[in-house]
């Protein structure tokens, strides 16, 4: 099994779905040994971003970290919830000497060129045709790491990854699995359900999809009901988002033409 990346190992994400690292978890990781000096390396950080034309309040946030103090009192000491952006920021003003600053150098730098060349690429999609097939491709992809993920966790024969996946939807649905979604959407037998997604739907399950292979990995889940259980709970909570939002849920979303009628080269999964 590959080794998961140490930056990678202490990454979160919030109760959207977007990630962020501990200012205090990475000041640990990158060897520093007092608070007060990191905060240097951070302040140089937040300079940087506000040159680059960024607000440092959107990839610096302070937050709460209470600690106890003895006989049950607490103290808040502080943290900040980290964009990548905000890493890779600090990761540059850090000491160069420290082997483990050279490797955040490497990780941050790749992750947040892979980041900007995902957004400028959809960005430059004009119309729903070229977004649902960019988002059809990237789904194909992710479910690959997603059974990769599911596998590490247990979940080894086609028919436990065919469980493991109706979970997901049934999280992202209300309860309806791939038949339901299939009968609801009046598709016809052998009509992917993925092929006949708008963008809108499309993007959703990609979340989904990129999401649960992030927790199952992170929170090192084990076993075929945990692996399940995660995939529900991430689909639910792309559910509620949506919702916050004031989105239209997925089931509601109309079926479009296959996707294969844009891209007949291509055979999605």
């Amino acid at each position: 099994m590959e080794k998961k990346n140490l930056f990678e190992e202490i990454k979160h994400l919030n109760s959207i779905g977007q990630e962020y690292w501990s200012g205090r978890e990475l000041f640990k990781i990158l060897g520093y040994l007092k608070w007060d000096k990191f905060l240097n390396v951070i302040e140089k950080a937040k300079e940087a971003c506000k040159n680059s034309g960024q607000d440092e309040n959107d990839h610096f946030p302070r937050v709460e970290r209470m600690v106890e103090i003895g006989s049950g009192a607490k103290r808040d000491i502080g943290d900040l919830h980290l964009t990548r952006y905000a890493c890779y920021l600090i990761i540059q003003n850090a000491d160069p000497a420290k082997e483990v600053v050279a490797q955040g150098q490497t990780y941050f730098a790749i992750q947040t060129r892979k980041q900007e060349i995902l957004e400028q690429g959809f960005e430059q999609l004009k119309s729903e045709e070229e977004k649902r097939l960019y988002l059809r491709k990237e789904m194909a992809e992710h479910n690959k790491h997603l059974a990769d993920a599911a596998r590490d966790a247990g979940v080894i024969k086609p028919v436990e990854y065919a469980i493991f996946q109706n979970h997901g939807y049934m999280g992202l649905y209300d309860g309806l699995g791939a038949k339901e979604i299939h009968k609801k959407k009046d598709l016809k037998k052998g009509q992917n359900i993925l092929d006949h997604m708008g963008s809108t739907e499309l993007a959703a399950n990609l979340f989904r999809a990129t999401q649960t292979e992030e927790k199952l990995k992170r929170d090192k889940v084990k076993g075929k009901s945990n692996a399940n259980k995660t995939h529900y709970e991430v689909g639910k909570k792309v559910r509620q988002t949506i919702k916050e939002l004031g989105g239209t849920m997925p089931e509601d979303l109309p079926a479009e033409d296959s996707i294969k009628k844009l891209d007949s080269g291509n055979k999605f999964e």
